[in-house]
C-alpha cells in the first residue's frame, strides 16, 4: 500500500501540458445608414488568433498558453487575457475542461477553457502576440465554420451555451454596456446574444417584477431630477443602471 514513506511521482503519468483557452466575447456595434436616431447594429463576436508556429500552422484558434508551475490555471487565462488584450479588469470564469485523447498532436494536454467579456473599445488597439500571424474579431456564425485548430470550435460552441444561458439568469448584460444605458439598450444586448429572445413585456418585467426588483435603477441627476438620453431616439429615454443586487432565482418559485 503506499503511503508518504513509498510514495513515488515516477508511478504516475502526468500530462505534458496544462494549457488555457479563453474566448473572448465582445458585442461590436456600427451605426446605421439612415439618417435618422437609431440604435446601432450590433454584433457578438470573438477574438481569434492565427497560429504561426506548429501545430495547425496558418489555422485559426483561440489566444491561450501553458500553465506556469509558479500559477494556477486562473492565473494563467488572466495572464493570457492581459497579454492579448491588455485589460485585466473585465469578466473571466472557468467554464469547462477538455481532455480528449488526440485533441493535441503535441501529447497529452488537459485544456481549461475560460470566456471573458471584454467591451468592444478595448479591443481596438489588439495587436499579434509573439506566437501569432494575426489576431481578428469575428462573428460567431463565421468562426464555427472555419476549420479551427485543435478541438477550438467545440469549446466555442460550448462557451456560446455558456454565455446564452448566464445572459438569462445573470447579470452579465452589463459587461457589454455602459455604466448608464437605456432599457432599450439593454433588450437589444441580449437579444444580440440570443436572437430568439423575445419579451413583450420587457420593460415591466425588468423593472417591476419582484424577483427582479432591484436590478437596475433610474439614474437621477445631482439635482434628483430623472436622467435621460436621445441618443438613440427622438424622444428621450429614461437610463438606468445595474446595481450591485443579483437575484436568487429559482425554477420552483
Amino acid at each position: 500500500m503506499e503511503d508518504e514513506h513509498n510514495y513515488s511521482a515516477s508511478n504516475y503519468r502526468t500530462p505534458d501540458g496544462a494549457p488555457t483557452d479563453i474566448v473572448i466575447f465582445t458585442i461590436t456595434s456600427r451605426e446605421r445608414e439612415s439618417g435618422k436616431k437609431s440604435l446601432p447594429i450590433r454584433e457578438l463576436q470573438l477574438l481569434l488568433i492565427q497560429r504561426k508556429v506548429w501545430p495547425f500552422i496558418g489555422k485559426w484558434a483561440l489566444p491561450g498558453g501553458f500553465t506556469r508551475e509558479s500559477e494556477t490555471v486562473q492565473e494563467c487565462a488572466e495572464r493570457e487575457l492581459l497579454e492579448e488584450t491588455g485589460v485585466s479588469d473585465v469578466h473571466i470564469e472557468y467554464f469547462n475542461v477538455y481532455s480528449m485523447p488526440g485533441r493535441d498532436p503535441r501529447g497529452w494536454m488537459i485544456s481549461h477553457a475560460f470566456l471573458a467579456l471584454v467591451k468592444e473599445d478595448v479591443l481596438l488597439d489588439r495587436r499579434a502576440s509573439v506566437d501569432a500571424a494575426d489576431v481578428r474579431l469575428l462573428r460567431v456564425s463565421e468562426a464555427l465554420s472555419l476549420e479551427l485548430a485543435f478541438d477550438h470550435g467545440i469549446i466555442i460552441g460550448d462557451a456560446l451555451h455558456k454565455i446564452r444561458e448566464k445572459m438569462l439568469t445573470t447579470t452579465i448584460a452589463k459587461e457589454f454596456l455602459p455604466e448608464e444605458f437605456t432599457i432599450g439598450e439593454l433588450y437589444q444586448v441580449i437579444q444580440t446574444v440570443i436572437p430568439e429572445f423575445e419579451e413583450k413585456n420587457f420593460i415591466r418585467k425588468v423593472t417591476s417584477t419582484q424577483i427582479r426588483k432591484g436590478i437596475i435603477e433610474e439614474v437621477r441627476e445631482e439635482t434628483g431630477e430623472l436622467k435621460s438620453s436621445n441618443k438613440y431616439s427622438q424622444r428621450a429615454a429614461q437610463l438606468y443602471r445595474f446595481t450591485d443586487y443579483e437575484p436568487q432565482l429559482s425554477i420552483y418559485s
